[in-house]
C-alpha cells in the first residue's frame, strides 16, 4: 500500500469516502504510514496504514488506552484520536485540532514547526505529563492496559539488553555504561505511572499559540517508568529544558523522585537498544545496518 490513491481506495472499502485531492502523506512513523485527506463535507481525516503485519496485533490494546486517557486529558483541553474505523489494514479517525511540532521531509530530515527548547513548551509539556501520570495504575490495569511494576521495568531492560547483545556487536564502552546503569539503584523508579512512551513533538499537536491540543500514537503506552515520557525532552532540548519540564510537572502534581532526571537522560542514551529491537522486528537489512552502527560506532 504505497500511494495515496491506494489508501483512499482502502478507506472507501470501509465506507469512508475521501478525496485524493489535497491529500498528504506523513512517513515519520516507524509503524504506520499516515495519509491526511478530506471528505465531501470538508472534514479532514487521518488514515493510518500499518507497515507490517505485527503492528495490527496491538490495535485492540491501543483502543483501550485511548478510552482510558481521553476523558482525563480532555480536562485540560487535550484530545486523543477517536477511531471511527479499526481493521487490520486501516485505522481512521477525524483529524484532531492543531498540527504536529515535528514532521519529516521527503528526504527523512526533521522539519521543526516549533522550538523544542522553548520554555513555554517545557511548561505545557510538564503539565500534560502530570495529568497523564495521575491516572492510577490500578485504574489502568482495570481498563486492560499493561501494568509494569518497578522490578519488571528494570528486568525488561535487562532482557532487552541481553537480546540486543546476542544479535549485535556492542561496543565495550556502551556495554559497560549499560551495566552501570542497570546496577544504579538511584535511577530506577520506586513507583510506576501511566505513560505514553513516545511523547515527543511528532506526536504532540499544537495550535498557533503553542497550546497543546492533542496527543497522537498511543501504541507504546502502558504503566511504566515516568522517565520514559521525559527522555526525548532531554534529547531534543537539553538539560535546562528538562529541568524546566520537571519543575512544571511537579508544580502540577507530578511526583519527582531524586533520580528522575538522571533516568530520563539514561533512557535517551539507551535509545540504540530500542532501535535495535525495532530492527530485529522488521528484519530489514537497512534497519539492521543502522542499528549495528549505533551499537558499535567505531566498527
Amino acid at each position: 500500500m504505497s500511494t495515496i490513491d491506494d489508501v483512499i481506495a482502502l478507506a472507501a472499502v470501509h465506507g469512508l469516502h475521501l478525496s485524493a485531492r489535497d491529500a498528504t502523506v506523513n512517513e515519520a512513523g516507524l509503524d504506520y504510514r499516515v495519509v491526511m485527506a478530506f471528505d465531501t463535507s470538508g472534514r479532514r481525516w487521518v488514515l493510518r496504514v500499518p507497515r507490517r503485519a505485527d503492528v495490527s496485533e496491538g490495535t485492540a490494546a491501543e483502543r483501550r488506552i485511548l478510552e482510558l486517557v481521553a476523558p482525563v486529558l480532555a480536562e485540560d483541553g487535550v484530545a486523543v484520536p477517536d477511531w471511527q474505523v479499526r481493521s487490520p489494514e486501516l485505522i481512521a479517525y477525524p483529524a484532531l485540532p492543531g498540527a504536529p511540532g515535528l514532521t519529516l521531509t521527503d528526504a527523512g530530515e526533521p522539519n521543526w514547526h516549533m522550538d523544542p527548547a522553548s520554555p513555554d513548551y517545557a511548561e505545557r509539556l510538564g503539565r500534560l505529563l502530570a495529568r497523564l501520570h495521575s491516572i492510577a495504575p490500578e485504574r489502568a490495569g482495570a481498563a486492560g492496559v499493561e501494568v509494569r511494576a518497578p522490578a519488571r521495568v528494570r528486568q525488561a531492560w535487562r532482557d532487552d539488553i541481553a537480546r540486543v547483545s546476542e544479535a549485535f556487536t556492542v561496543s565495550p564502552a556502551l556495554a559497560e555504561a549499560w551495566r552501570a546503569w542497570l546496577e544504579d539503584d538511584t535511577c530506577w523508579p520506586e513507583r510506576t505511572v501511566m505513560t505514553h512512551g513516545e511523547i515527543y513533538p511528532a506526536h504532540v499537536l499544537l495550535d498557533e499559540e503553542g497550546t497543546i491540543t492533542g496527543v497522537l500514537d498511543w501504541t507504546t503506552a502502558r504503566v511504566d517508568d515516568p522517565a520514559r515520557d521525559l527522555s526525548f525532552q532531554y534529547g531534543a532540548a537539553g538539560e535546562e529544558m528538562l529541568q524546566a519540564t520537571l519543575t512544571a510537572y511537579e508544580r502540577a502534581g507530578g511526583r519527582v523522585h531524586p533520580g528522575l532526571a538522571a533516568q530520563a537522560k539514561d533512557l535517551w542514551d539507551a535509545s540504540p537498544i530500542g532501535y535495535a529491537l525495532y530492527a530485529l522486528t522488521t528484519g530489514a537489512e537497512t534497519d539492521r545496518a543502522t542499528a549495528a552502527a549505533m551499537l558499535d560506532p567505531e566498527a
